[in-house]
């Protein structure tokens, strides 16, 4: 089925000369190539292109949050994904230099409705094409973005391709995508994080010092952490557990990342973190891997849970917040009762903390008897809500209380 392009909708006469702002001195809907958007399926939509001219591939997924594109655009876990925004409008506030949670934009390329006539905000340095056109990023706007995301609902994230320019008319689009590996059984953690060690020290009195696992870090993340006098070293996805070990960290923490956990050579480290009793936090990927370190399995969900805008329950609480998430993979793991860890009784006992209100999926596990609780979302509210920052606090506390037992026994065996 192919959608005709909905760029009639945009207007067409804008304002060519604003001397109050050079950012807005172009029409966004000028002089723009032909573009296509084929989906594995065969589905292809037709629109103009938009960022960079060219050919990309990946899977198509859709983010719901109507702010936040920046903090998207930049996140590692969208590395080789496809993202489609559920927002019509998106780059009202162009580009600042102060929101980026890593180095480049990782997303894949990059489906829009209605790009910004001009960008609106006092922190605005660019237009969001500039970056994506700098970057090299290939996208497709003036297409109705509420057909495909619901179409991604009910057949599910699939392989895409997006043609502009002269790749627009080349043959065999379709061959094309349906030659791309899919996500599922893909190793990309590896691909996003960072090659050396660094250290992110604590703001104010340091309390602890946490070893970091860069899976696809955000840059917030271990911001978090330091806000709360905790020096954080950030460490490769190789890193060895004499590699965690050699910072003698109070805690470790597994950050988000992309790909799929069941290709994660990470979780056999985990699993060396857990029988040490070291305490652990894991976000989003972190959260899958401690699910596989304790024997659970991990499958794929249909399109994923992609935005700033998603309920979830504290179970220990019976809170409900509304968190930002970003994945597309999920741990299986019974939802009542507390279970003896699959991999080993000596884990302990393990509950579901955590629940996703729409779907019942699986979003924080915690152990009862060792120090290890995970999230399957990102608290550190970047871009997004900050109803989970108390995530940290508990981790605070998860170190402070295992501090104080070991020095407990060590007193008690002098």
């Amino acid at each position: 089925m192919t959608y005709p392009t909905k760029s009639s909708l945009v207007p067409q006469s804008v304002l060519r000369e604003d001397p109050d702002n050079v950012q807005s001195t172009t029409d966004p809907w000028d002089d723009r190539s032909p573009a296509v958007l084929v989906l594995e399926d065969g589905t292809t939509y037709s629109g103009e292109a938009y960022g960079a001219l060219g050919t990309t591939f990946g899977e198509a997924v859709f983010s719901t949050g109507m702010t936040g594109y920046q903090e998207t655009l930049t996140d590692p876990s969208y590395h080789r994904q496809v993202v489609v925004m559920t927002a019509p409008h998106v780059g009202n506030t162009g580009v600042n230099d102060d929101d980026p949670e890593s180095s480049k934009i990782w997303v894949s390329g990059y489906v829009v409705r209605d790009p910004a006539l001009r960008p609106s905000n006092w922190r605005s340095r660019r237009t969001l094409e500039d970056d994506l056109r700098e970057q090299g990023v290939v996208g497709i706007c003036g297409i109705d973005t509420r057909a495909l995301t619901r179409h991604l609902r009910e057949r599910g994230a699939m392989r895409v391709g997006i043609f502009s320019g002269d790749a627009a008319d080349a043959p065999d689009h379709l061959a094309k995508v349906q030659a791309v590996d899919a996500m599922g059984g893909s190793e990309l953690a590896s691909q996003v994080s960072t090659q050396e060690a660094y250290v992110v020290p604590a703001i104010g009195t340091k309390r602890f010092t946490v070893a970091a696992m860069d899976l696809g870090i955000k840059s917030m993340t271990p911001h978090r952490l330091a806000e709360r006098g905790i020096e954080v070293h950030v460490l490769p996805a190789s890193a060895t557990f004499e590699d965690i070990t050699a910072v003698e960290p109070d805690g470790v923490f597994f950050s988000n990342g992309p790909g799929d956990p069941q290709a994660a050579p990470q979780v056999d480290v985990l699993r060396e973190v857990l029988d040490a009793r070291i305490p652990f936090f894991g976000i989003c990927f972190g959260n899958q891997l401690l699910g596989r370190a304790l024997g659970f399995g991990t499958y794929k969900l249909k399109y994923g849970h992609r935005g700033i805008n998603q309920p979830v329950m504290d179970r220990t609480t019976r809170k409900v917040e509304v968190t930002a998430h970003n994945h597309g993979f999920a741990v299986d793991a019974p939802l009542d009762g507390e279970v003896t860890a699959p991999a080993d009784a000596s884990l302990g006992r393990v509950r579901v903390s955590h629940v996703c209100l729409n779907d019942d999926v699986v979003e924080g596990l915690e152990c009862l008897d060792i120090p290890a609780f995970s999230v399957q979302y990102h608290p550190e509210a970047a871009a997004g809500p900050h109803d989970a920052a108390y995530l940290f606090d508990r981790f605070l506390e998860l170190m402070s209380t295992n501090s104080d037992q070991s020095a407990t026994t060590q007193k008690g065996q002098h």
